[in-house]
């Protein structure tokens, strides 16, 4: 197995981690490195350079691929289940109204079932998307074990007891990653996929109030008043805050490093639950590690974004290979 990093520190905590989670599940043995190496040898590729296409039209879809893969694998595990369409599946859910990237996924699946019909899981295609994002904004490499199966059943209401709403505590956040076998560590770590992409105003709209002339006014006292006035600034000529959008990180937002670390300690969490992140002892001292020492965030984004992928993974036997994405068999 090779490793895409230079530094013996890097590849012994990368292995430790994989190690440790081998023996929490048995179902994580049944993944391989390069496991389409003989049925699919290009799937990874194709991945990669249809990704890299896509993005070099819309900037924006790096984003959403990130975004995507939480979504997908909180619910019922990493399965694919999200990209199911219809009445009633976890895409039609108001909670999931604001995804996106689902045609690059579709795109890809498309190749894939020219060169190899009926081979590659939809749920492998969407972690190794998300994975070939961050490497595109200047993340780490992300090594990840393949041979997921697609989910069958995608249901609208289990999305919203599985997903982190904007507006939650530390203690309702820690439960759910809780829930998931996600540390506390895991929670700090992966919101920092807040370093990219980009939020409607009404994501964040709850941190305001419109005062008697109609105009938004800050009633959060946890953000930096001259960023809260650029929010206000931003939003408040907008007609429809469903449609507006601000970037997640506003220092460095088409790079994937540990400056959204940087801006909680400024005070310019975009969310609440990133401001909360710093008012809990539990997370801000991580915080605190990640926001002045890049390579350690690397590192650990590497052990907690390759534990998520492997949530609730099906193999084997179980689920389907479907043939599009959209749609079970």
């Amino acid at each position: 197995m090779a490793f895409p990093y230079s530094s013996c520190k890097q590849k012994y905590t990368f292995l430790s981690s994989l190690l440790l989670l081998l023996l929490l599940s048995s179902s994580v043995a049944e993944l391989s490195f390069n496991f389409y190496a003989g049925s699919c040898p290009g799937a990874e590729l194709i991945v990669r350079n249809t990704v890299r296409s896509a993005s070099s039209s819309d900037p924006s879809v790096l984003g959403k691929l990130l975004r995507l893969i939480f979504h997908d694998c909180f619910v019922q595990g990493c399965d694919g289940s999200v990209l199911i369409r219809g009445n009633g599946t976890e895409r039609s859910d108001p909670g999931n109204a604001s995804l996106g990237g689902f045609t690059v996924i579709e795109s890809i699946k498309n190749v894939l079932e020219i060169f190899c019909p009926g081979t590659v899981s939809c749920a492998d295609i969407l972690v190794l998307a998300a994975r070939d994002a961050v490497e595109a904004l200047g993340g780490p490499v992300v090594p990840i074990p393949t041979g997921r199966r697609d989910g069958t059943v995608s249901m609208a209401e289990n999305v919203r007891p599985n997903i982190i709403d904007t507006d939650f505590t530390v203690d309702k956040m820690i439960n759910i990653f809780s829930s998931k076998g996600l540390s506390v560590q895991d929670l700090v770590v992966l919101s920092g996929a807040h370093t990219i992409g980009a939020a409607h105003c009404n994501t964040f709209n709850s941190r305001f109030k419109l005062d008697p002339k109609g105009n938004l006014e800050l009633i959060d006292a946890s953000l930096d008043n001259s960023y809260a006035q650029t929010l206000v600034n931003k939003c408040s000529s907008s007609l429809d805050p469903t449609t507006t959008v601000v970037d997640n990180d506003p220092e460095t937002s088409s790079t994937f490093d540990n400056q959204y670390y940087k801006n909680l300690l400024a005070h310019k969490g975009l969310f609440q639950t990133d401001s909360a992140l710093m008012e809990d002892d539990r997370t801000r001292k991580i915080v605190e590690i990640l926001a002045n020492d890049q390579e350690s965030f690397f590192d650990r984004w590497t052990e907690s974004f390759l534990k998520m992928s492997l949530m609730g993974v099906r193999v084997g036997e179980e689920g389907e290979i479907r043939r599009s994405c959209s749609a079970v068999n």
